[in-house]
């Protein structure tokens, strides 16, 4: 009896039908027949239903996506970093790199979208004057299938416009694609331009900010908030779409997945590689100089006799800087 109702949950959830017809064919104890046709199951013995395949449903998405590129930036990690007491710099050098968080939500949701039809394959691409490829295999152990870094001292302190020429140039020498995935921007500069500069050399159609993407009948289709809305819009593939942070949450690789990434490829190129000329990537624009914010504290005291009273001269104050109103 346990084995029937096991057998009858099994079949109900590959199938999707309902658990009330599949119970009667169990009950009549009959033979029956099932047949998987293009998108229809057909069950018969004395009974006749036609059901929508769940084998079917993903053909579509499996015939229009093969290969997903997903964008990588090595950020710093600005959690880490600190700041010259004297000069007010930002000290880059000694903080540690990651993977930039919106380009990790990125990476997830192109994982998501391969688990969902079972055959893309995800390359990532990072461009990069250090050596990126510890970062790189924590993105292999995420679940990308091969990482691309170009790697090169001539792309040191690189602008927007360079690091996007250097990713169109190192996506055609990749060849065939079908979707590509960008973070809407990175934590560390956040400037929000690659994703778009992108789109415009590869003369792709783009879609900024999605919070949530699907495809079909090799279109996308992806949703993003405005500030009183949401927004649908649907493109032909190939096309490049940069995701936010509420796409979905990244996932944490185990120790298999990350032994399992020991194995798979990094493919390291230089510029020359690529046959970028050195002006090509020469700065459009010039960061002059990158500051922490000054703060200074007023240092006041505030005292009293009892807590009531240092209580009320707070109040008043901070209703007099405007912190608060009354």
């Amino acid at each position: 009896m346990e084995n029937a109702k096991k057998d009858r949950r099994t079949l109900c959830g590959h199938l999707r039908l309902n658990c009330l017809k599949i119970c009667r064919y169990f009950i009549s104890k009959r033979p029956f027949v099932i047949i998987v046709h293009q998108d229809k199951i057909f069950i018969g013995n004395n009974y006749n239903f036609a059901f929508p395949s769940p084998l079917a449903q993903n053909q579509k998405e499996v015939a229009d996506l093969k290969t997903i590129i997903v964008c990588l930036k090595q950020a710093v990690d600005v959690s880490q970093l600190k700041i010259d007491p004297t000069t007010g710099q930002l000290l880059t050098a000694s903080a540690p790199k990651k993977i930039s968080d919106f380009d990790k939500n990125a990476l997830e949701e192109a994982i998501r979208i391969k688990e969902r039809i079972g055959a893309a394959e995800i390359y990532t691409v990072t461009v990069s004057s250090e050596d990126a490829k510890p970062v790189l295999r924590e993105a292999l152990a995420i679940g990308a299938d091969k990482a691309y870094l170009v790697n090169d001292q001539s792309l040191q302190n690189v602008d927007t416009w360079a690091t996007a020429y250097v990713l169109a140039e190192t996506i055609k020498k990749i060849g065939k694609f079908d979707l590509i995935l960008c973070g809407e921007t990175s934590l560390d500069s956040f400037s929000g331009l690659v994703g778009s500069r992108l789109a415009e050399l590869l003369n792709l159609p783009q879609i900024n900010s999605a919070r949530k993407i699907s495809i079909e009948n090799g279109n996308v289709t992806a949703e993003r908030t405005l500030e009183s809305a949401y927004e649908t819009l649907k493109s032909k593939m190939p096309a490049l779409i940069t995701v936010t942070r509420e796409i979905n949450q990244p996932r944490i690789p185990s120790l298999m997945m990350i032994m399992k990434a020991s194995r798979k490829e990094i493919v390291t190129w230089t510029t020359t590689d690529l046959n970028i000329q050195k002006e090509k990537i020469d700065e459009k624009v010039e960061v002059t100089e990158v500051l922490a914010p000054k703060t200074k504290r007023k240092k006041i005291m505030i005292t009293g006799e009892n807590t009531e009273e240092i209580a009320g001269k707070l109040a008043k104050a901070l209703i007099q800087e405007g912190i608060i109103r009354r």
